[in-house]
């Protein structure tokens, strides 16, 4: 076999490949056994026609074509590995010569990675929120908690904001009740905002055995979108009393005896949180920097099979889960479909992009993933997706996609290596040191976890 490699472009090459035809014997011998499996003739027995006799009878060109199919792959994975490129997807392949007995000549065009020089990134300098915890916040995280440990006692009294009241539901469209219009039972925290519109103006002021009637648009069921008159019915009314902000609300809501250690632990708490949010705006913040800094070509049929998966990706999955589809979307987000269309691209380049940028620096660094740095990415996407490790384990290496869980963590760390060597200062003009904020397990894994929301849909299409 002889292969020359024609660059199109910076992300696309053209491979020709020219077979003699000594060297497509096994395909051949191939050819006849499967069609041999496949016909009847008479006077031979299954699987024992003569070679000849199938030219005669089929002809020679279906076993030609037959080998030619089972060749193909083979001689082009080996042009691919002579050439050693790095392609991305499936090609595109013409057979320009097949002469029997000869040469089978045939082209293949296909998208390769480019060539990417990691720009020097040691200049990166970003600005990130302050860490400050609040009185205030302290104060809330508190309120929080005691409300969780509110009881409820039943009064004779108008019901007013913040009361629990019990009612019932009816919802009338064009004056019919809906079959899932009617709920009885119903408790509502008044304030709460977690029924329909309206609701809260028409229940206060209502005591038990009160009722009123309001117009609302439904946020689901069978007419979901539709305005609705809804008759609602108070049934029974409880005020919600919380306990006293003391040493005994400490004891009983945690494990501390003291009302300020409470408050102590809940500052560290926040103080947590918003280092871990620090940090990850770190990277997020430098992700973006690096990626202004570095040239990157795109491959147009992966770009174009980027933005079709992720709009397909919304319209089937996530929109077809909350009963949308994507002109009720758009309406929602009051962009038009051109807006759509032109955001969508501009992520998928951004995912492109910073999938190529992050796996040339992870060869350039020479970067491995532990069995330990593996468990914990797999365990944490377990629990973003609702199953339990084992179980996503067993789906991950069912799927073929270790590699994929591999590459996400292996790119975290590349993402980590920039920021590390990033100058990184918070809105007071302090320099913010991240290693003293987290270990280098959870740095590696907020990182991986940056990356993956930038490629978000993107997905391995490097597989010739």
């Amino acid at each position: 076999m002889k292969s020359a490699v024609e660059t199109l472009n910076p992300t696309r090459v053209r491979l020709s490949i020219e077979v003699p035809f000594e060297e497509l014997k096994d395909s051949l011998d191939a050819a006849y056994k499967k069609i041999n499996q496949q016909v009847t003739v008479k006077g031979f027995r299954k699987g024992k026609i003569p070679a000849r006799v199938i030219d005669q009878r089929f002809g020679r060109g279906a076993v030609l074509e037959e080998a030619v199919n089972d060749a193909l792959p083979k001689f082009y994975t080996e042009a691919v590995n002579e050439g050693e490129l790095n392609v991305l997807g499936q090609p595109e392949v013409d057979i320009t010569e097949l002469k029997d007995g000869e040469l089978l000549a045939f082209t293949a065009e296909v998208d390769v990675r480019p060539e990417i020089e990691i720009p020097d990134y040691s200049g990166i300098e970003v600005t990130v929120d302050a860490l400050e915890v609040t009185d205030e916040e302290v104060e809330k995280a508190v309120e929080q908690l005691r409300e969780r440990f509110a009881a409820t006692n039943p009064v004779e009294r108008a019901a007013a904001d913040g009361d629990v009241v019990t009612i019932d539901l009816e919802a009338k469209v064009d004056g019919e009740v809906l079959e899932d219009g009617v709920a009885d039972g119903v408790s509502y925290t008044i304030g709460s905002g977690e029924l329909l519109d309206g609701i809260d103006e028409a229940v206060t002021g209502l005591e038990a055995g009160g009722e009123a009637t309001f117009t609302s648009e439904l946020k689901g069921g069978s007419a979901e979108g539709k305005a609705a008159e809804v008759t609602v019915k108070v049934t029974a009314v409880a005020a919600r009393e919380l306990p006293e902000l003391d040493d005994d609300f400490a004891q009983m809501a945690s494990e501390f005896d003291t009302l300020e250690e409470l408050k102590a632990d809940s500052r560290k708490r926040l103080e947590t949180t918003k280092q871990y949010d620090q940090a990850t705006q770190a990277q997020e913040r430098v992700l973006e920097e690096l990626l202004k800094l570095a040239e990157v070509p795109i491959p147009e049929k992966l770009l174009a099979d980027e933005v079709q998966t992720r709009k397909h990706n919304l319209e089937h999955h996530q929109l077809g889960q909350m009963g949308l589809d994507l002109e009720k979307y758009l309406e929602i987000q009051g962009k038009t479909l051109e807006e759509f269309e032109n955001e969508t691209s501009e992520q998928a380049i951004k995912g492109i992009k910073t999938q190529f940028i992050l796996d040339e620096l992870v060869n350039k660094e020479k970067l491995n993933v532990n069995q330990e740095e593996l468990t914990e990415h797999l365990m944490r996407r377990a629990a973003s997706s609702g199953m339990s490790p084992d179980q996503f384990a067993q789906a991950v290496v069912e799927g073929g996609q270790v590699p994929m869980l591999v590459g996400e963590v292996a790119r975290g760390k590349a993402l980590a290596v920039v920021v590390e060597a990033a100058k990184v200062v918070d809105t007071n003009g302090e320099v913010v040191d991240l290693e003293d904020d987290e270990d280098t397990a959870e740095t590696t894994e907020a990182a991986a976890e940056v990356t993956e929301t930038a490629e978000a849909g993107t997905e391995e299409k490097n597989e010739a």
